[in-house]
């Protein structure tokens, strides 16, 4: 083997966020920067030599070269094997299930997920364990302090791989095995839902439903399960073709940034069902005809009709949501008699409760829910959730939720984004935030009193690890919250994230407007925290 070995020196803004290192192509794409990154995971891993890796991402712009870039520093580091998917395409949900069923040492995804693609727009890299999901803290730390010392990498001298066909070669000692990114992936949807159940509501000629890939990763799944194997008509699936820029649009399923979706659900003949995925295939957003369902209501509805469902019929161990999203699932696991654990935000705290059996279900109030099947969120799990149990109720999706709500009330709930502010504004922001926690706790804010305020620390239930300054909460003596956040997932600037809940039994009053329900927790968000006055944005830049 030809194993050149390249001198290089550290860069400084190479730290893992909540999802893996993130940054616009054009930084990527800098000499030595994702090569370094990449030898800093396997400086930070031990015992991988001669072991198996998987190996894809969803599509955007560089994911090709990436992969020929990493399976050639893979060859000359050692591993045994990379199982990559066919074009380089492999959905995060994906990887996870490929990494599991094939026992392999872990994977890298490469994905910036709901972010912009294109030669303009964002990449990333991600190290995912042996039991499928993200590398915990311990191991995204231990690899950005590799990041700071890093003064060579290995890289092999070879031709490209050819990706786009089925099969194995040799990359020097190490094999490279193209595999199919959606079989093994469908296998195991086959193994949780009552495919024949939902074939018949979508062959019947009464239920419609439409899914927008938004030109990301699932496309391809979408096709093959929704309209090969369960029959739904051609065209069910929209922009299911992946794209290097993702057809110019922003891969995030919300209300915002799927307004093709939203139109047609909410449109005249509007069909029964609707759904969207993001860029990597990890996120959902479900619709019913001119209705929307919050992720954390989707959460609370799969959980109260997990035993209608093949995969789950035994029941629930437990449920897990991150501390933003709404307390709509602690109310399920109440009444199931399970327990809800709150966790920080990002999928990675999930795993250790889902590796010790402690949950089933996971969610979190930005689109992504997942359970034990896999350790990433899955967006079409979700959605073939949903499909199994309107297969089995035979109810829309509307009245499904309504009785839901007129069991266990309804949690108002929203979530504004406040995107590219400045760093330096949004850290003074929640510097004087912090500052104020010690003197909120009794103070009235018209209708509101406060009960709490903190800056939200876990303490994992399982190996004890601790993890500080998760988000600043406010809770007042209703019930209702405020929370807020600086998000990890943006590559320019700093988004301030503000979670907004309030909980109404009174089923006369479930047909609000969330924003007008929310009014008045709004103008409090806003007078605490000076919103307005120190990121200088009048108004959110989104709203869910």
């Amino acid at each position: 083997m030809d194993i050149k070995t390249v001198a290089t020196t550290p860069f400084l803004d190479q730290k893992p966020g909540t999802s893996g290192l993130r940054k616009l192509v054009s930084v990527f794409q800098k000499p030595h920067y994702l090569e370094n990154f990449i030898q800093s995971i396997f400086n930070s891993i031990e015992n991988y030599q001669g072991q198996t890796m998987i190996l894809g991402g969803d599509g955007r712009y560089y994911n090709r070269q990436a992969i020929q870039i990493i399976l050639k520093m893979a060859a000359a580091n050692g591993v045994g094997r990379v199982k990559v998917g066919r074009s380089g395409i492999l959905s995060t949900p994906a990887t996870s299930c490929v990494i599991r069923k094939y026992d392999a040492f872990g994977g890298i995804v490469l994905s910036a997920s709901h972010n912009p693609g294109g030669p303009d727009g964002d990449f990333g890299v991600k190290y995912n364990i042996a039991n499928g999901g993200p590398a915990p803290e311990k191991v995204t730390t231990a690899i950005y302090e590799c990041t700071k010392v890093i003064d060579q990498y290995k890289i092999l001298a070879a031709s490209d791989v050819d990706l786009d066909t089925l099969g194995e070669t040799k990359l020097g000692d190490m094999a490279v095995e193209v595999i199919d990114s959606v079989a093994d992936y469908k296998e195991l949807m086959e193994s949780l839902f009552d495919f024949y159940r939902i074939r018949e509501l979508l062959t019947d000629g009464k239920f419609r439903m439409c899914i927008d890939s938004m030109h990301a990763v699932t496309g391809p799944y979408a096709h093959a399960l929704f309209e090969e194997r369960l029959g739904a008509p051609s065209g069910t699936v929209l922009n299911g073709t992946p794209l290097e820029d993702f057809g110019g649009g922003h891969p995030d399923p919300n209300l915002v940034y799927a307004h093709d979706l939203v139109e047609v659900l909410f449109g005249e003949d509007a069909p029964d069902f609707g759904a969207a995925s993001d860029g990597d295939g990890d996120r959902n957003m479900i619709l019913g005809r001119r209705f929307f369902v919050t992720p954390s209501d989707s959460l609370a509805v799969l959980a109260a009709n997990a035993t209608l469902v093949p995969g789950y019929r035994d029941g629930l161990t437990g449920i897990a949501r991150s501390m933003p999203t709404s307390q709509a699932p602690d109310r399920v696991a109440a009444e199931l008699g399970i327990d809800c654990y709150e966790t920080p935000t990002g999928w990675k705290f999930f795993g250790n409760l889902l590796d010790a059996d402690k949950a089933t279900l996971c969610g979190e109030e930005s689109f992504g829910t997942g359970s034990n099947h896999i350790r990433e969120k899955d967006g079409l799990w979700a959605v073939l959730f949903w499909l199994n149990i309107l297969a089995v109720k035979q109810q829309p999706v509307e009245q499904l939720m309504r009785e839901h709500w007129q069991k266990y009330g309804r949690n108002y709930y929203s979530r504004h984004d406040y995107e590219a502010v400045d760093s330096d504004r949004a850290n003074e922001l929640i510097s004087k935030l912090r500052a104020q926690i010690p003197d909120l706790q009794g103070k009235k804010f018209g209708n509101y009193e406060v009960e709490y305020s903190d800056d939200f620390s876990y303490t994992d239930p399982v190996d004890g690890s601790v993890s500080q300054n998760q988000g600043i909460r406010i809770g007042f003596t209703d019930g209702s919250r405020i929370v807020y956040r600086l998000s990890g997932t943006g590559t320019q600037g700093a988004t301030l994230r503000i979670y907004l809940e309030s909980y109404e039994p009174d089923s006369s009053k479930h047909d609000l407007d969330p924003q007008q329900s929310l009014a008045e927790l709004i103008a409090i968000a806003d007078e605490v925290a000076q919103v307005r006055t120190l990121t200088g944005m009048d108004k959110p830049t989104v709203i869910t």
